[in-house]
């Protein structure tokens, strides 16, 4: 499956779409699978807004939508729950199969090995700490600058200057490189860096957008509120 590149206009698109219609739709509209969006809005923080949440389109159990099954197939205050004190526990049968202490999965790869993360940045593992890959893998242009430099400052990141980036480790080098504070490079990411026509277009269809949600949505409050007419 090919990844999706999102450019500056899409992003913009999904933060005026996702938070007010269901994700499905939003995925039919951009031409996306529904996974994909998933992925990009949580990495973006986007939420849905309280006001599409309490609609129907979103098919929450809120208070007035619940049936007595639904409440009948809850757990009962005082319940104990067949698992209660089986941490770890495993069917009979399932010896074979289980993980063996010390035994590393098949992604597993030594100290000292390269990666190129989905975002074309090049990283190295450092060590086999438990936790999170951001333990064990650092990007290589960050051990490079603080050999350097010391540690980066709160607030700051550090990045290859315009037209210097590589994946290749022995061509990350100090003078490729710069440290600049986070508001800087939002600055230098945002839409507006491609000029006042391009930022004006991305607001204006970002209006537009939000026009045709409302349209949309008001002809859906509508329809749930018409009776039909009698026989």
């Amino acid at each position: 499956m090919t990844r999706q590149l999102w450019s500056v206009c899409d992003c913009a698109l999904l933060s005026d779409l996702y938070p007010h219609l269901h994700t499905a739709d939003v995925a039919a509209l951009m031409g996306l699978s529904v996974s994909c969006v998933y992925n990009k809005a949580f990495g973006m923080g986007l939420k849905k807004t309280h006001e599409y949440l309490a609609s129907d389109a979103a098919g929450r159990a809120t208070a007035e939508r619940q049936s007595p099954t639904m409440v009948a197939a809850r757990f009962k205050p005082g319940v104990k729950v067949w698992n209660k004190g089986l941490k770890g526990w495993s069917p009979a049968g399932t010896e074979a199969t289980r993980f063996k202490p010390g035994s590393k999965p098949q992604t597993w790869v030594p100290v000292g090995s390269y990666r190129v993360t989905k975002d074309g940045a090049l990283e190295q593992k450092l060590n086999d700490n438990p936790g999170p890959s951001r333990v064990r893998w650092i990007p290589v242009s960050r051990t490079v600058w603080e050999a350097e430099n010391g540690p980066i400052p709160n607030g700051y990141i550090v990045r290859f200057k315009a037209g210097c980036h590589t994946t290749q480790p022995e061509l990350v080098t100090v003078d490729r490189l710069e440290c600049i504070s986070r508001i800087e490079n939002m600055r230098r990411n945002s839409y507006h860096r491609f000029g006042p026509e391009v930022a004006r277009l991305v607001q204006l269809r970002g209006a537009l957008n939000r026009q045709i949600n409302k349209h949309t949505k008001d002809n859906h409050e509508s329809h749930q509120h018409s009776t039909p007419a009698s026989a």
